[in-house]
């Protein structure tokens, strides 16, 4: 085990792909409207021929470094660079307009650092005791798995449930195009020798992820002209233990949501900002002012969401965010078993994986110390001369997956279709997990059923009396019990009620 994880740092080569990946995501992060999801999403097609050690790193590499560099944008220019940074904006900025970027890109980057290592420490410590359980699993826990893996990521995207359900639905029949893995049989090809193979969800996630985001920062072309003063880097070394407290605290908070599938870091930041303008009683400045503890808080639960999204990823194959939906995929094409069996078959790419995140975390401290004046010019490059170099490496990403054309053209069309339900407030990602996940939910429900003699009565009847699966058929009961109008109802009247008896509680006091 530790030899594995120590693997990274011994291999010159890892080591140098770990340091590059790092930086390439950091620069990708920090550019506004280009997302992690998409970096990640590129290097799968470029990786395609590799090894699978290598490719793994590279790719855990750019998740790390960027995750990490969405906040340097909103810190220096007041752009977060994803979704998940938008919380560094809210103390990170007015730290850059008092001259204080530095402090700003320094405190944020040896705290991420740390809240990175946090949640790794939680990976590497419940990750093998849940293989081991998944030891017991049946192909009906396999199923319910990937089906509420699917209904927690409906549920917690952007938009309502139902657009969720209808964007996961044509997931799972695109996914299902090609051969039937069990009988051999044509389904949805229509005849046509194209379709035999499948739909590539490469170039389906180089579409979703990467055309249609191109597409819709096509609308706004303009660039932010900041002049950015970067001062000195790290405040006293007092304020670096004084912080720790609120560190494990949104430390915390970031691995609970991650591990959550479908929660990201854009849900763990404002929940961890909340939180420390709740409990810090002196902070060095009002909130929203520049105070230290309003830019660590969402720094740290950001890169500690990273650990906790691998661990549903890598232990039972539920994607805890976008990105790790597309490392799934990745992890699929390199031949690796993704879920419980990962753990059993080959445990020693999971202890690389996390040695490769930690040597990540460690890079991330170093260019995020060293390139600082760098990252403030990179951010200011105008959107008319980036998107034309992101479309042209989204094209020969996909034309690399088979050197065929056709996967160009699946490219296209799954970026049309992207930006048409992101125009339309539909959520991308149930699409790709239900491409991918598909498949694997079809096998593994008629395997179940097969199980059973072909009983369906059998196969429900099954799903109450296995200790393992009672559990998830309950998860999944209450996944969609509560996304109902009722539901949601008597929980909002739930909270009022709470709320006027801590207020009654607060007078009596008084």
């Amino acid at each position: 085990m530790l030899d594995q994880i120590l693997l990274p740092f011994l291999d010159l080569k890892m080591l140098i792909l770990i340091a590059l990946g790092t930086l390439f995501g950091v620069i990708k992060g920090l550019l506004p409207g280009l997302s992690v999801t998409m970096a990640v999403t590129l290097l799968v097609s470029l990786t395609y021929t590799w090894d699978t050690v290598a490719a793994m790193v590279t790719m855990i590499a750019v998740y790390y470094g960027g995750v990490y560099g969405g906040a340097r944008s909103a810190i220096l220019v007041n752009i977060p660079g994803s979704a998940s940074s938008l919380a560094a904006t809210f103390d990170g900025y007015p730290l850059t307009k008092r001259g204080e970027a530095g402090i700003g890109i320094g405190l944020s980057t040896v705290y991420a650092a740390i809240g990175g290592v946090i949640g790794l420490l939680f990976l590497g410590l419940a990750a093998p005791y849940l293989g081991e359980l998944a030891l017991g699993f049946a192909a009906r826990d396999y199923f319910l798995i990937m089906f509420l893996g699917l209904l927690l990521v409906g549920g917690l995207s952007e938009g309502s449930m139902p657009k969720a359900i209808f964007v996961a639905g044509a997931g799972i029949i695109l996914g299902l195009v090609g051969m039937d893995s069990l009988t051999g049989v044509e389904r949805f090809t229509f005849g046509n020798l194209e379709l035999k193979s499948g739909i590539n969800y490469i170039a389906c996630m180089l579409g979703l992820f990467g055309l249609s985001e191109v597409l819709m920062q096509l609308h706004n072309l303009g660039k932010t002209k900041v002049n950015v003063v970067i001062g000195k880097l790290l405040p006293p070394l007092i304020y670096l233990i004084k912080f720790l407290p609120l560190t494990i605290r949104t430390s915390l908070i970031g691995v609970v949501i991650g591990i959550l599938p479908g929660a990201g870091g854009e849900i763990s930041s404002l929940i961890a900002y909340d939180h420390a303008k709740k409990t810090v009683k002196n902070p060095t400045r009002p909130f929203g002012k520049g105070a230290y503890e309003g830019l660590i808080a969402p720094e740290v639960a950001i890169m500690s969401t990273n650990g906790g999204a691998m661990i549903p990823m890598l232990t039972l194959g539920i994607p805890g965010d976008a990105v790790t939906a597309v490392l799934i995929g990745a992890m699929t094409i390199h031949g690796l078993k993704t879920g419980p069996m990962l753990m059993v078959e080959s445990p020693e790419i999971f202890w690389i994986i996390l040695g490769a995140a930690i040597a990540s975390i460690l890079f991330i401290v170093v260019w995020g110390l060293s390139a600082v004046s760098f990252f403030a010019r990179v951010i200011l490059i105008p959107k008319y001369i980036l998107m034309p170099v992101i479309i042209f490496f989204t094209v020969i990403g996909a034309y690399g997956i088979n050197n065929s054309v056709v996967d160009v053209y699946w490219m296209i069309a799954f970026g049309v279709i992207g930006y048409l339900l992101k125009l339309h407030k539909f959520p991308t990602g149930p699409m790709v997990l239900g491409i991918i996940l598909g498949p694997q939910m079809d096998t593994n429900l008629r395997r179940a059923i097969i199980s059973e003699e072909g009983s369906i009565l059998g196969f429900l009847t099954s799903l109450f009396t296995n200790p393992i699966s009672l559990i998830l058929t309950l998860f999944v009961l209450f996944t969609l019990l509560s996304q109902t109008a009722l539901f949601k109802k008597w929980r909002q009247q739930l909270l009022r009620r709470k709320g006027q008896a801590a207020t009654e509680d607060q007078q009596a006091g008084v």
